[in-house]
């Protein structure tokens, strides 16, 4: 259990070990708490909140920051991997916020609204998918172990903030 939890406080402190990161990280940690914060229930504010957490980190995946020849756009050197996961999360982003927008989903699209934990996971794969650590299955089963527990911890420790409302 000692390799798992090194390997979730890794994916955790990385981001924060370097300044390029920490602008694409910190709003994705207050996604969280805003979305945690909200009510359980789908709705179309939970889609402009989910919507807009997707697209900040897949444009921020996209802005390749440690470039040796400073910031700019790069898809030529990410993984096959790292190229679908960005794409897949800005294209759900973008269908999200333009949901809630317009506070209309599309069909069979509902579940937009129900993405309340969906930056847990673009907190733990930051830092893989800007490509200062890389994809593996380790990391990938320590993402999904460490979900629920720490889904656990946000609901019921704030459940007192969430109440007051």
């Amino acid at each position: 259990m000692h390799h798992y939890w090194a390997t979730f406080s890794r994916l955790i402190e990385m981001p924060f070990e370097h300044v390029a990161l920490i602008w694409g990280i910190v709003p994705l940690y207050f996604g969280l708490l805003l979305n945690e914060l909200t009510s359980a229930k789908a709705n179309f504010r939970t889609a402009i909140q989910t919507g807009f957490s997707f697209v900040w980190a897949g444009a921020q995946w996209l802005y390749n920051a440690h470039a040796v020849d400073g910031p700019h756009l790069e898809l030529g050197a990410m993984l096959p991997v790292n190229l679908c996961v960005t794409f897949l999360v800005l294209i759900l982003g973008v269908v999200a916020l333009w949901s809630g927008l317009r506070r209309r989903y599309p069909k069979h699209g509902a579940f937009l609204g129900h993405t309340r934990f969906a930056n847990y996971f673009m907190i733990t794969i930051f830092p893989i998918q800007a490509r200062y650590l890389e994809w593996t299955w380790d990391r990938l089963m320590v993402i999904g172990l460490f979900a629920v527990p720490v889904w656990l911890l946000l609901h019921f420790g704030l459940m007192p903030v969430r109440q007051q409302k």
